[in-house]
């Protein structure tokens, strides 16, 4: 059994929470300690994080590492989400908390923080995997943004951030110095913008029978207050809506009376639930359920994986290829093709793993690179390598790392182009040697599956490959001509020989 500790260090209440963890008795949340500090609101305005809550944030670090060593735990794992995470000088701040708390924190990438919120709700095993077989919209309202996440019939479709968190909203409503009974229909008028063309770019013609909500203000409140169902959690839309009637006409300390609530909870309060009410009326969705998790949720779920002390409830790697295909779909691309790159280059990294040194994760993003090769020529073709580049990076992939979304970006690019030997991160400064590393190796398998392709006529779909000394021996079953592929893979296998110093050769087998 293991005893560990998820620290969530949010925009604007920090938490942690106490598991142990078994293979027979799975995971089990032990203690919750939370505190409320606004974070976001210096953050989303300044870029900065003022002394005074740096000062406020250590302290209450502190108290969360004298929690840890109370419980003796084996292992903890500290994420900052959005308000860290756009912080402009996140090293110096990172450095000082690590310093004068003991705790390191982690900063999440906005995809890397929705993924583990989504395992969170995934961990609720039968209820997750039932309600998603009809078509759901899961709502992450988060500090500075909100991720909707689209799925029918039991699988991830499509995913959007939009910048509308609750605290981004309410620092915006501040700026426009009006009365506060104007606050609901400048709020109305703001998200109704957003979502309408949500609805047209995601939506469209999609049936969607319920909405998922992940928050740390409404879902708490639908779970004690608002749910009639005996396992808490679910609400028709027709009931939210009359509960938002009554929050709309009262006062804020006539709200949290009514709800037990913290007075100063309740303007924040009032913003996600008109969050999910525009997403309700958007989509026609008929129930709501508060699934009541979090992110230190997600996070001992993925700890938990990791070290295979749970079995896993759902195929999550499938969700971010899905999602990789939605992109590909989006920007026009030719499935025929993804799927035979996919399958040669697939061939080619299982058969020199003694070579490359790659893992799963490094597979998983080739698998990425293969769905999203020619993405850029819906922009331009003769500029393909750079406008496939530019689609990847401004294009988030839930799951993916902005670390990871930039390795696949670059194999995609220079899949078009000539390698970079000199090549700089998106935001400045020489690119990491693991990931550089990284990049060549990935890029020089797909340039050769690119070649065995070249014609785009899936000629070579039935390839094997096997090392053989110095030599990469690439088999291909076909009776087609191949004399333009054999033509044009010299100079894409000599990039190849000279990363895994292993030439790649073409041998050709006619079937009857």
């Amino acid at each position: 059994m293991k005893t560990f500790a998820a620290i969530d260090v949010g925009s604007y209440e920090q938490t942690v929470k106490i598991f142990t963890i078994s293979k027979t008795t799975g995971i089990r949340e032990v203690d919750c300690v939370s505190n409320r500090l606004d974070l976001g609101s210096d953050t989303y305005a300044t870029g900065k994080l003022g002394h005074d809550k740096l000062e406020e944030l250590c302290q209450v670090l502190r108290e969360f590492m004298s929690v840890l060593k109370s419980y003796r735990v084996d292992d903890y794992k500290a994420y900052g989400t959005s308000a860290i995470r756009e912080i402009r000088n996140t090293d110096l701040v990172l450095d000082q908390i690590a310093q004068r708390s003991g705790i390191k924190i982690e900063v999440l990438s906005n995809s890397e923080q929705r993924f583990l919120d989504y395992k969170s709700i995934a961990s609720r095993g039968e209820g997750f995997g039932k309600i998603i077989e009809k078509g759901t919209v899961v709502l992450d309202i988060g500090g500075g943004s909100i991720q909707c996440s689209l799925f029918d019939k039991d699988k991830l479709s499509a995913t959007c951030n939009l910048r509308l968190g609750v605290l981004r909203l309410q620092e915006k409503l501040h700026r426009l110095n009006v009365r506060p009974s104007r606050h609901p229909e400048l709020l109305e008028e703001m998200l109704s913008t957003q979502f309408s063309v949500f609805k047209k770019m995601y939506l469209k013609d999609r049936a969607i029978e319920n909405i998922i909500v992940v928050d740390d203000y409404i879902s708490a409140l639908i779970r004690r207050k608002l749910s009639e169902s005996p396992d808490g959690g679910y609400i028709d839309s027709a009931s939210f809506f009359s509960f938002l009637d009554f929050v709309n006409g009262h006062t804020e300390e006539e709200i949290a009376r009514r709800f037990d609530l913290p007075e100063e909870n309740v303007a924040l309060l009032r913003i996600s639930s008109a969050i999910v009410r525009q997403m309700a009326i958007q989509s026609s969705a008929k129930f709501i359920w508060a699934p009541g998790v979090t992110l230190c949720d997600g996070i001992a779920y993925e700890y938990a994986e990791k070290r295979r002390l749970i079995t896993p409830v759902h195929d999550f790697e499938q969700d971010i290829i899905t999602c990789a295909w939605g992109i590909s779909k989006r920007y026009m691309g030719s499935k025929r093709r993804a799927e035979t790159l996919e399958q040669i280059a697939l061939t080619i990294f299982d058969s020199t793993k003694k070579i490359h040194g790659l893992g799963k994760r490094e597979r998983l993003l080739l698998r990425i690179a293969t769905l999203l090769h020619d993405c850029g020529k819906y922009i331009s073709m003769m500029n393909l390598a750079e406008c496939s580049y530019a689609i990847i990076m401004a294009t988030e992939i839930i799951g993916l790392s902005h670390r990871e979304r930039e390795i696949v970006a670059n194999v995609v690019k220079y899949n078009h182009m000539e390698f970079d030997y000199e090549m700089e991160r998106a935001e400045g400064g020489s690119m990491e040697q693991e990931e550089f590393l990284t990049i060549a190796k990935l890029t020089a398998i797909l340039q050769i599956s690119n070649a065995l392709d070249r014609s785009h006529k899936q000629k070579c779909k039935d390839v094997k490959a096997s090392l053989k000394e110095d030599q990469l021996i690439l088999s291909v079953d076909t009776v087609e001509d191949i004399t333009l592929e054999k033509g044009l893979f010299s100079r894409r296998a000599d990039f190849f020989e000279e990363v895994y110093s292993v030439r790649p050769v073409i041998r050709q087998k006619r079937l009857l």
